[in-house]
C-alpha cells in the first residue's frame, strides 16, 4: 500500500477522538472503512499503532510518535495550499511558558518594526515543544535539554537564567530572602509533566522530595502553588511572565540554571527562521553578565 495524505487524515481523526466510530463519523466515512485504513497503516509500518477494544482505544508509544509526524506532514502540506499566505505567510513562534522572559516585548516590537511584511504570532501551547514536533508552530522557545532532544529538530541555546522556588505567598518560606533544595526536599513539588523542567532528578538521590503532585499546565501549576497544596522550581523570567498574588517567587542559587532554546524543524523551516534566529540572538546579549550563550547551532 502506498500511505496517502487521506489515510493520514484518517489516522489523525482517530488519534483525536480516541475512537473508531467517532473518527468515521467526523470524516463522514463507514467504520470499517477507516478500520481497515488504521490496519492498512499499520500493516505498512509494521508496528501497532493502537491498542483498541469494544469500548476502548489508545495509542501506542508507536502510535503517538507517528500521530506527531502525521500532523506535521499533513500542516505541510495544507500551508503549502493556502495560496493566502503565499505572499504574506505568519512565522509562528511556540513557547510552553515564559516566552522570551524579559525580551519578549522587545523582540515582538523589533520584528514588527524591521519585518513587517512577515506577522509574528506567539503560540503558547502546553507541549513538551511547544507544538513544535507536531507542525503547530515553525520555531520554539523551550526550556530544558529535554524538549529539544526531539529527533529532526534544530536547537540553539540563547542564554540561561537561575532557577527560583515558587512557594505559596502567605505561607513560611516566602518569608525568607532565598532557599535551598534540601529546604524545599520537606515539601511536595509541584511537577509539569506536559512542558515544565522539574523532576525529581533536579535533587541528590539521597535528598530528593518525599511526594510530588502532578500538573498539566502552567496554570494549574499557578493555582496548586497558591493554594497551598505545594511548592514548585523554575527560572527567573517566570515572576515576571507568570506574577499570580497568591505566589511568591524566591531566589534557589544552588540549583543548576536553565537553559533556554530557540527551536526549529530541520527539514522545510520557516524562510524567516534564520532571521528570528538572529534577532533572538542579538536580544540575548542583554542577558546579565554571565548568562549569554555564545551563538551556536545543534542538531
Amino acid at each position: 500500500m502506498s500511505i496517502e495524505l487521506r489515510h493520514l487524515r484518517c489516522f489523525l481523526a482517530i488519534a483525536e477522538e480516541s475512537s473508531v466510530t467517532r473518527a468515521a463519523a467526523r470524516l463522514h466515512l463507514t467504520q470499517p472503512v477507516v478500520s481497515r485504513t488504521l490496519a492498512a497503516l499499520e500493516k505498512q509500518l509494521g508496528v501497532r499503532l493502537a491498542e483498541r477494544s469494544t469500548h476502548h482505544l489508545a495509542l501506542t508509544a508507536e502510535g503517538r510518535a507517528f500521530r506527531d509526524k502525521a500532523a506535521s506532514a499533513v500542516a505541510a502540506f495544507d500551508e503549502a495550499l493556502d495560496v493566502g499566505r503565499l505572499s504574506h505567510r505568519p512565522l509562528r513562534l511556540g513557547h510552553a511558558w515564559s516566552a522570551f522572559g524579559p525580551y519578549t516585548t522587545p523582540l515582538l516590537r523589533r520584528w514588527e518594526r524591521e519585518h513587517p511584511e512577515t506577522p509574528l504570532e506567539l503560540l503558547r501551547i502546553d507541549d513538551r515543544t511547544a507544538g513544535l514536533a507536531r507542525g503547530e508552530v515553525d520555531a520554539a522557545l523551550l526550556r530544558g535539554p529535554g524538549p529539544v532532544e526531539t529527533p529532526g529538530l534544530v536547537k540553539e541555546l540563547l542564554f540561561t537564567e537561575e532557577r527560583m522556588a515558587a512557594v505559596p505567598a502567605d505561607g513560611p518560606l516566602a518569608a525568607r530572602a532565598s532557599l535551598t533544595l534540601a529546604e524545599l526536599a520537606s515539601e511536595t513539588v509541584l511537577v509539569n509533566t506536559v512542558s515544565g523542567t522539574t523532576t525529581p532528578a533536579l535533587w541528590p538521590r539521597e535528598t530528593g522530595p518525599v511526594t510530588t503532585l502532578t500538573v498539566g499546565n502552567t496554570d494549574d501549576w499557578l493555582t496548586a502553588i497558591a493554594a497551598g497544596r505545594g511548592i514548585g522550581v523554575t527560572g527567573t523570567s517566570t515572576p515576571a511572565v507568570h506574577p499570580h498574588p497568591g505566589v511568591a517567587y524566591r531566589p534557589l542559587p544552588e540549583a543548576p540554571p536553565l537553559q533556554l532554546f530557540l527551536a526549529w524543524r530541520e527539514a522545510a523551516p520557516h524562510p524567516a527562521v534564520h532571521r528570528l534566529v538572529a534577532l533572538a540572538r542579538e536580544l540575548a546579549r542583554n542577558a546579565s553578565p554571565g548568562t549569554y550563550a555564545s551563538p551556536g547551532t545543534y542538531t
